[in-house]
């Protein structure tokens, strides 16, 4: 009787069929009536299949902190202007078609032109693609108007002034597209000077009819050249004019941030250069009567993007 047998240890090897080593096998016995009687067949042991092991599903991102709406202080009214929080989870925020910067927390800065209609729109775009809208009421204001009885000058200016014009508001425009890294549009201003208002910000002359300019500043008069004045906030100077421009005279530009700037104009000196930072109080110049003024005064604007606003509206009680 010939026998196969189950070999378990590694080197035994099955006579007649070479040197052939077994991990593992099974005795299988032959059919009846078969040539093989007595032979018991060797077959391998299945492998066996682990299982799988189970996956616990990742966690729901964690919901955002903070408001559920927009949160905003300040003046709403026609020159006036915000500042706030946009809702949690705000990948991108707009007042009515204007893109607005966030801080790395949700901090804005909105405004409102002297000419902004009634009502303004802000909406955050979420994460999740969800908006959130908050509506505005913009208060109007009552502007000092005055109306003349003379015709408007109708002649425009000479080509030998814009030749002179062209760079300087080429200066002007550049000055206005930078986008400084400040925190001053988050602080409270200060007075740069005090003195006496002279000229409002948005008064107008209607001349016959027909609107002129309106004064797109506010006007301080302390009685003589010379004076100090002090940045409002913190800020960058984006422009500081190396000689008098045919307007402005002696201009100074500050950006605090968001977009918002200062100018000051008809300075009889001034005491920063481009590009440097600048601290809330710090002497950045000096009153004068330098480019298109009747005396002595600092005139002073500001700007959020292409929105004129009243100085009066960011500053305490003088």
């Amino acid at each position: 009787m010939r026998l196969l047998s189950l070999c378990r240890a590694a080197g035994y090897g099955l006579v007649g069929y070479g040197m052939l080593a077994l991990a593992s096998c099974a005795v299988v016995p032959a059919s009846e009536g078969s040539d093989n009687d007595n032979v018991e067949v060797v077959q391998p042991l299945p492998t066996p299949v682990p299982s799988p092991t189970p996956t616990a599903p990742p966690p729901p991102p964690p919901e955002p902190a903070g408001p559920t709406t927009f949160v905003y202080t300040g003046e709403l009214t026609q020159g006036g202007w915000i500042r706030g929080q946009v809702p949690a989870g705000t990948v991108s925020a707009k007042l009515d078609d204007q893109d607005l910067i966030l801080s790395n927390d949700g901090a804005f800065f909105a405004a409102f032109d002297r000419d902004a209609g009634a009502s303004a729109m802000l909406v955050a775009t979420l994460r999740d693609g969800q908006t959130v809208e908050s509506p505005l009421e913009i208060a109007p204001r009552k502007w000092n108007i005055e109306h003349v009885n003379v015709a408007k000058h109708s002649g425009g200016p000479s080509a030998s002034f814009m030749k002179r014009r062209r760079p300087e508001l080429e200066k002007i425009y550049a000055a206005r597209a930078v986008l400084a890294k400040s925190d001053g549009w988050t602080q409270s201003f200060i007075w740069p000077v005090k003195g006496r208002i002279s000229g409002r910000f948005g008064s107008q002359r209607i001349y016959r009819g027909e609107p002129g300019s309106y004064h797109t500043g506010l006007d301080i008069a302390t009685g003589e050249s010379g004076t100090p004045i002090v940045a409002p906030a913190d800020g960058v100077v984006v422009l500081a004019a190396e000689k008098p421009f045919s307007l402005e005279g002696n201009l100074l530009m500050i950006d605090h941030g968001m977009g918002l700037n200062s100018a000051f104009l008809h300075l009889s000196e001034i005491d920063v250069r481009d590009g440097q930072k600048v601290k809330q109080g710090q002497m950045i110049g000096r009153i004068g009567s330098s480019g298109r003024a009747t005396g002595p005064h600092l005139h002073w604007s500001i700007k959020w993007r292409d929105a004129r606003l009243d100085p009066l509206l960011f500053l305490p009680s003088m």
